[in-house]
């Protein structure tokens, strides 16, 4: 197998607004639910919040050029929807857009290429107030922001994502609470889930409308990789009903116009699934220019119910309510391997079974792995330096993974690592460090780690470097 990608593949990182912005008050910008969530005692990790972040929204020059010294291609970053249109609803705030057409002329000064995804979990609170993703009129609020934004960046920017990983909105947010808006209601997680799909595929609609016909739009869902404990029936089962709530629940929708068949029937004790309306699924069901992946490690289940009492080994944060609405009685299992410092097991060959997956159900559709890495417990050394042999690992073994899937038939067109620089970890605070750039939280100083020295030589030569 060759080390070398093609010519023109995408070396990019991404980031999102509330995770680096800062300026939470600034310039007509309004709460979000995440403001309102971590400024909640006891909902995420040291009460951290992200009201200055890593402060980007006043560095934003200086992160675009380590960006350019680091040979990054393309940036993928979040617009924050409190910022450009605080309540969710009217006109546009242009000190908010002035913001994103600052830093999407820097890019384009410094030849990367922006990469913009519409919303990264940071729902306005005004619509959460007036009811949230389980509201139907969200979705059309959503598209109303999407027509605005795309107005006017549209001619700058030429690759647009609607939604990153609507599985965390619909099911951290309202089902088991660990996120934001921390909402603990199987039914509405659905409903959500549902008004998700169709914000997409009525964003997709008015942003085709409000931009040139070259402007390429994606989505971006963190789908799992599902792996049965055993080739029991019951367990492959298991496999099935978590398939269908963390991949089939989005991608059916928005990739085939249809939901899995069986889905509705799971969840029957909880919702008859009447917000789904006439003309919806044609709604949704869009043309897409890319599809993109993120991944991090892979589920393991069965049928066995757990321990009572036993913590739920599914990754997604300590609640004892579920994220998985009509599952209850499937097990998860910690994955045998090797952890990255979330407890994430690493096992690259997942993201080799994502990437083929998709090429089979949707052929022709080019891919994109829009997220990929790992938390390290990162510190400087006496001489200041930041050393990171094991994300340099993952990285190795991960790209070297979408390589082989690549000569396997896989059409990925670009990386993007996440993250450009250590920041906000959601409820985990800043306690977890994904960056390739290590921020010193008292002074908000940028040190590029070894990762990003070593993800910079792959850029520039479009080969593997050896680890």
């Amino acid at each position: 197998m060759s080390d070398r990608f093609p010519p023109g593949f995408l070396w990019g990182a991404a980031t999102s607004a509330y995770q680096i912005e800062g300026a939470t008050a600034e310039d007509g910008r309004t709460p979000s639910i995440w403001d309102t969530f971590s400024h909640t005692p006891g909902r995420t990790a040291d009460g951290d919040t992200g009201d200055l972040a890593v402060d980007h929204y006043h560095r934003m020059r200086e992160d675009v050029a380590l960006m350019a010294e680091l040979g990054i291609t393309s940036y993928r970053f979040s617009v924050s929807w409190s910022r450009v249109q605080p309540t969710g609803r009217g006109p546009a705030v242009q000190l908010g857009l002035d913001f994103y057409r600052r830093l999407v002329d820097e890019l384009l000064d410094h030849n990367i290429t922006p990469a913009l995804t519409l919303y990264h979990w940071d729902l306005p609170q005004e619509l959460e107030d007036a009811g949230g993703w389980p509201a139907r009129d969200t979705a059309f609020r959503f598209a109303e922001y999407a027509t605005l934004v795309g107005a006017a960046l549209g001619d700058r920017v030429e690759r647009w994502t609607t939604l990153n990983e609507p599985w965390c909105s619909a099911f951290l947010g309202y089902a088991s609470g660990v996120h934001a808006p921390g909402r603990t209601e199987p039914a509405a997680s659905l409903s959500a889930a549902h008004h998700l799909n169709l914000a997409h595929g009525l964003a997709t609609s008015a942003l085709r409308s409000a931009m040139p016909a070259r402007n390429q739009i994606a989505v971006s869902l963190n789908s799992a990789v599902v792996r049965p404990r055993s080739q029991d029936p019951a367990d492959l089962e298991a496999v099935r009903r978590i398939d269908d709530l963390a991949n089939g629940v989005f991608h059916g929708p928005m990739l085939h116009g249809a939901y899995p068949a069986r889905l509705f029937a799971d969840t029957a004790s909880l919702t008859d699934w009447s917000f789904v309306r006439d003309g919806d699924l044609g709604a949704i069901h869009q043309p897409l220019d890319a599809l993109g992946l993120n991944y991090y490690t892979t589920s393991l289940v069965s049928a066995a119910a757990p321990e009572p009492g036993a913590p739920r080994a599914d990754g997604h944060g300590a609640s004892t309510h579920s994220p998985w609405p009509g599952a209850d009685s499937v097990a998860f299992h910690q994955p045998p391997g090797e952890r990255t410092a979330m407890g994430w097991t690493i096992d690259a060959s997942g993201l080799y079974d994502l990437l083929l997956r998709y090429t089979k159900e949707v052929p022709g559709l080019p891919l994109l792995v829009t997220e990929n890495g790992a938390a390290c417990d990162d510190k400087p050394g006496p001489d200041g330096s930041v050393h990171d042999p094991d994300r340099i690992r993952y990285l190795y073994d991960h790209l070297a993974t979408v390589r082989r899937a690549m000569e396997a038939g896989a059409d990925v067109r670009g990386y993007y690592l996440w993250s450009l620089m250590d920041n906000f970890e959601w409820s985990y605070g800043y306690g977890k460090r994904f960056g390739a750039v290590y921020v010193d939280y008292e002074t908000l100083a940028r040190t590029p780690k070894s990762s990003a020295r070593w993800y910079a030589e792959l850029a520039r030569t479009g080969e593997l470097p050896a680890v």
